[in-house]
């Protein structure tokens, strides 16, 4: 099992203190911490599909809005 050495003293002092009032243990507040951390950040681009339905948008003679189709002359939304 891989262990995790925290050496800052306050990082200590607020697990402990987090888990006390939550009824738990310091690592069960520091992993929920990181999940939710982990689960905010954006999702990678997978640039593989993308440039597949690209592609396709191509074959379909589909074409995507460019700043001119969305924005007046004044860069306000039409």
């Amino acid at each position: 099992m891989a262990t995790l050495n925290i050496k800052d003293p306050r990082v200590h002092v607020l697990a402990t203190e987090l888990a006390r009032q939550r009824g738990t243990t310091a690592t069960a507040v520091v992993r929920d911490a990181l999940e939710k951390e982990a689960a905010r950040q954006p999702k990678p681009i997978d640039r593989d599909r993308l440039r597949a339905l690209q592609g396709k948008m191509q074959e379909m003679d589909l074409v995507g809005l460019s700043n001119d189709d969305i924005y007046d002359e004044d860069g306000l939304p039409k």
